[in-house]
């Protein structure tokens, strides 16, 4: 459906460490598209993709990280409207040959996001908490009233809660009807001249196993675990450097498995031609300040298990100062690379031949091109 989390995607140095790290500790499968694009699954269903970090990509200022699409109905007009409301096509539109159609976009404050329709459309994320799948996305940036009133035209949002962070900041949450996808929160003073980014959750079992298993595989854990009304989070950076939150709600649902698989199921995740957006710089040198950003909302965002109480708001205050160093040193370098990638795009257009190799997108998903 318009306006749903439908796709999201790594970009890492090292595939195949890529490959073996993140199911330790989430449970997902790996589905091989072809020699250049990896999929993570839950369930046997595709949810998102991987690919590798080339040199040149490092040259123009891209470091490992993820970046979600949205499902849009129709994404020429969405691109369109995107660009009147004042942000900024960077990619495409441009067909994934039997399969959909995607562009990547810069909001007016500056964050980089996906949008992609598939033609055979199904199995957006509708805010409901399954483990295994992708469960909140939070967005840092430079006016977040401004930025939801574009991502309400664009995507029909609704801003469905908020919490007082302390220091007249407020900490937004939005999703459509009672269902909440993320939340949005204003760069704070302290990390002042950093570009909005996003970050997502992870929903998995139980977060501090998730956390242990992560760090013995060689991950850098950039915000503590935390307990929030109805759950618990945790902010990490994986060994490549891409920054990344876990969580886990109290009353957990489990991931299901498709009754059947059919092929679009395997063409069904191709990656979109879009450099990420402002992601992470290497959690091993302690600057995945995105990650330690989202460590200090994702205290008081997530989710969908009390956003509105009180208790949540006090909770959240807490939780701010431990979080604020974590964010801190997160944030500078997601945000660097989102303008650097977006020049790269321009420079650098997805050729026929590229865009015909960019592949499927399970029932949604998609895939982004490959390198020539």
């Amino acid at each position: 459906m318009h306006g749903q989390f439908v796709w999201y995607e790594l970009t890492t140095p090292d595939v195949d460490a890529a490959k073996k790290f993140y199911p330790r500790f989430t449970g997902w499968g790996t589905q091989q598209f072809d020699n250049d694009y990896t999929m993570f699954t839950t369930g046997g269903v595709p949810i998102a993709g991987l690919f590798r970090l080339d040199e040149d990509m490092r040259q123009q200022g891209v470091p490992p990280n993820w970046m979600p699409y949205v499902e849009a109905d129709d994404i020429d007009a969405t691109a369109a409207k995107a660009t009147s409301l004042g942000g900024r096509v960077t990619h495409g539109p441009a067909d994934i040959p039997g399969t959909g159609r995607f562009a990547v976009l810069q909001d007016p404050q500056g964050a980089m996001f996906g949008i992609y329709k598939s033609t055979n459309p199904g199995g957006a994320w509708d805010g409901t908490n399954i483990v295994g799948r992708f469960s909140w996305h939070e967005l840092m940036t430079t006016d977040s009233a401004k930025a939801f009133e574009f991502y309400r035209a664009l995507f029909g949002w609704d801003k469905n809660g908020g919490m007082d962070m302390g220091g007249g900041q407020m900490y937004d949450m939005y999703g459509k009807g009672d269902k909440m996808y993320g939340g949005m929160f204003n760069r704070p003073p302290e990390m002042a001249g950093m570009p909005p980014f996003w970050l997502v959750y992870i929903h998995v079992p139980d977060v501090g196993k998730a956390v242990s298993t992560a760090v013995k595989a060689g991950a850098r854990v950039q915000r503590p675990q935390m307990d929030i009304p109805g759950g618990s989070i945790a902010i990490l950076g994986d060994p490549q450097g891409a920054g990344f939150a876990l969580h886990h709600a109290n009353a957990q649902v489990p991931a299901t498995t498709p009754a059947a698989k059919t092929a679009a199921t395997k063409s069904a995740a191709r990656r979109p031609a879009a450099r990420k957006a402002a992601p992470v710089k290497t959690a091993r040198t302690g600057t995945n300040r995105g990650a330690k950003v989202a460590a200090k909302t994702s205290s008081r965002t997530k989710p969908k298990v009390a956003t509105r109480s009180k208790t949540t708001s006090k909770t959240t205050g807490k939780a701010k100062a431990g979080a604020k160093s974590a964010r801190k040193s997160t944030t500078r370098a997601k945000a660097q690379p989102a303008a650097k990638r977006a020049t790269k795009q321009r420079s650098r257009p997805t050729s026929s031949r590229a865009t015909s190799s960019r592949a499927s997108v399970r029932r949604g998903r998609p895939a982004r091109a490959k390198k020539r």
